[in-house]
């Protein structure tokens, strides 16, 4: 059981919470734990994936509120103090290890699905091992927007990472149902070809590309395919590919 520290209510179905973190509990950035509640004396565990990067001392997670949904209708009342479960074992997909390094690192997030990334993102290890990194970020309303600011301006001024996110990281968030600088759904942005044509990339290659998803399953489905039919290939821990995706998704 670890201890609440810090709740932040992004929008009334958006939240992101910090805890405590065990000194024996480890994990890669990109993986998920099994988090959740006790419940009538029993636990109420869902897979949540890590916001905070390995090196931190305290554990982040973003989940969304689900009035009826048997765990984020609980878990979106925690407060500093209460405790949460956490379970021992990190697993998942979005690592590093499982793609072939080089070339343009390409993150597609829908809605909480950005919560791996805002990991990997802070992983020095994966400026080391991709030429540059874009991740993009779809949501329904700005509001929805988590880690923004972090994204577009904190991450260039972090006192270690600094220098690396202003080599290689970009941003690129995108609002669906608000006026918006950006407001097309990734899958379109692939297909149209503007997604690659804005920074002056040549269309999406295995040869030359990478890809992590995660996001709604439509998304996640979607997104696959189009990167299948331009040749990417699914990699895992044993078989690195040019793209993986993210299976575990809270959505109750």
């Amino acid at each position: 059981m670890e201890r609440v520290l810090t709740v932040h209510h992004w929008t009334d179905r958006l939240f992101s919470f910090t805890c405590t973190r065990d000194t024996h509990f480890r994990f890669g950035a990109g993986q998920f734990a099994m988090i959740g509640l006790v419940v009538e004396g029993k636990p109420l565990v869902r897979a949540y994936s890590m916001v905070s990067p390995p090196w931190d001392e305290h554990l982040e997670f973003l989940s969304i509120k689900v009035q009826h949904g048997p765990l984020t209708s609980r878990l979106q009342h925690i407060r500093p103090g209460d405790g949460v479960l956490i379970g021992r074992k990190a697993t998942g997909t979005l690592v590093n290890d499982n793609l072939l390094p080089g070339g343009v690192l390409w993150l597609f997030a829908t809605g909480t699905g950005l919560a791996p990334f805002m990991s990997l993102v802070r992983e020095p290890e994966t400026y080391d091992r991709f030429d540059r990194i874009i991740l993009v970020h779809t949501v329904r309303q700005q509001a929805e927007l988590a880690y923004r600011d972090l994204l577009s301006a904190g991450l260039a001024e972090h006192e270690l990472l600094g220098e690396m996110a202003r080599e290689k990281l970009t941003y690129l968030p995108s609002v669906t149902r608000e006026p918006f600088a950006t407001n097309e759904r990734i899958t379109a942005m692939i297909e149209s070809g503007s997604l690659t044509a804005r920074f002056g990339l040549p269309p999406l290659s295995p040869e030359r590309d990478r890809a992590m998803l995660c996001g709604s399953e439509a998304m996640n489905s979607d997104v696959r395919a189009l990167l299948e039919a331009r040749g990417f290939v699914e990699g895992s821990n044993n078989d690195p590919g040019s793209y993986v995706v993210e299976k575990a998704f809270v959505t109750k």
